[in-house]
Formats: structure tokens, sequence, C-alpha cells
């Protein structure tokens, strides 16, 4: 089977950038991927995007050596299984509270024993080659993300439960769960927390990641030992681009332009 490139590295201890996709368009996965990131994560929780959109954005994704990843709208079995017989090579689950929650993801994730996946991989099958049902409960990555008060309680046993590879912070979310709002993260709290959320996932040997909103982020969070971090998201490059460009291409207009 097809190795899932970024689990190989996050299990090896090693670190990866990815980037997200929040538009629904094949051509804009494509172009993503063609850029060289370590993954892609296509937003079916807050993206403007359906599962629809996904059957034509993991195959756009698929023409570069970029590992799909989706995130479900919620910790739904019936969602995660069709996000992976569509080809993804990962899911990341929001809203994780506990070891039962946890648990309830990674048997989606898993086909028996392991877990209880239903067979069916359709397109995952051929894209992840000879050899998926019998290799795809070891290359599937299940990332629960850590995000609530409950979650923060319970941090421990969420990491430590078998068959959960990583833990993903999205810092909107947990600076709301500390009681400091969603534009929280240079606030101390919100530090320790994710320093926190850091330490559990390297004690219990999975991977840790987080989500970023910008370049100097990106950095920090590597600095700090994070195995995989999200650079940004495809809207926000293309705003933040096209918005720059076109506030220096004004300043060069005549006076009478």
């Amino acid at each position: 089977m097809r190795e899932n490139s970024a689990l190989a590295n996050w299990r090896e201890g090693k670190q990866t950038i990815g980037g997200w996709l929040s538009i629904g368009n094949a051509y804009t996965a494509e172009s993503m991927s063609s850029l060289g990131f370590d993954y892609l994560c296509v937003d079916l929780q807050h993206g403007m995007m359906s599962y629809e959109d996904l059957k034509f954005m993991l195959p756009a994704i698929s023409n570069y050596g970029t590992v799909p990843l989706v995130r479900v709208s919620w910790n739904e079995p019936a969602e995660i299984m069709k996000s992976l017989d569509a080809g993804a090579l990962g899911v990341i689950v929001p809203m994780v509270n506990n070891r039962q929650e946890a648990a309830r993801a990674v048997s989606a994730c898993r086909y028996p024993p392991d877990g209880g996946r239903s067979f069916g991989p359709i397109r995952a099958a051929m894209y992840g080659g000879r050899g998926y049902a019998r290799e795809a409960n070891d290359q599937i990555a299940c990332i629960a993300m850590v995000e609530t008060s409950e979650a923060l309680e319970n941090l421990d046993e969420i990491a430590s439960t078998d068959g959960l590879d990583a833990i993903y912070i999205g810092p909107s979310d947990l600076g709301y769960a500390l009681g400091l709002g969603p534009m929280a993260m240079d606030q101390d709290l919100h530090k320790e927390t994710v320093e926190r959320i850091l330490q559990a996932c390297q004690k219990h040997g999975i991977g840790a990641g987080i989500h970023t909103g910008s370049l100097s982020q990106t950095q920090f969070h590597l600095s700090q030992g994070f195995n995989f971090v999200t650079l940004g998201t495809d809207s926000a490059f293309m705003m933040r681009t096209a918005g720059g460009e076109l506030a220096t291409a004004r300043q060069s207009l005549t006076a009478d332009g």
C-alpha cells in the first residue's frame, strides 16, 4: 500500500508542514498540492464545501506527493468512513472530549479486528494501491482535536488512547475553552496550555499538531517541537496576497486616476 509519509515522519519524531483547504474547488486543491506541502487537510467542518467537493479534491491532491487528510465535521463514524473510502489517508476529528470519544474515532478508522470500519474502500483502494485492505490500519492517521475544557481535563487519557496517532490543536476553540476568546494565542495561559498538550503527546508517543495562520507562528511551533504545523489556509493566502498587492497598486494611481 502507498505509505502515509506524513504519519511515518511523526512516528519517527520528525516534523512536517501542511496546508488547509477551505475552498471547495479541485483546481485550488491541485494548486496547493503542487507547492510541495507535506500534507493538505480538506476542511469539511468549517470549509465552504461538501462531500461532493471532496470527491474531486482528493484526486486533485493525489497528482502530487502530498498526503491528503480530511477534517470531518464531527466525530461521526459514517462521515469518517466515507472520507477514508474517498481516499483520505487520515482524518482530523474535532471536539474530542474523553477517551471514549477518542476510541470511537479510532474504531471508525480501523478495519476489524482493530476497529469497526466497514469494508468498501471504493476509490481508496485504487489510490492506496495493492495491499490496502491488509495495510490500511497501519497507514490511516486518526487525529483527535483537543479544544474544549473537558478535553483538557482528560488530556492524558485521550493522548493514551490505543490506536490514536496524534492530537491537533485548534487555537481559537482552545482559547474559548480557557475563557480567553478566539484570539488569545499571545496570552500566557494559552501558551502554557499549548505546551502542556505538546508534552502530553510526547509523553505518550503520539504526534502533536497545531493550526496557525502565519509564517512566524509556524516557525515558533516548529521550534517548540510540534510534529505537524499547518502554515495557513488557501483562502487566507489568497486574501493576504491579493489584498497586499491591491493596496500597493493603488499607491501607483495618478492624481486623476
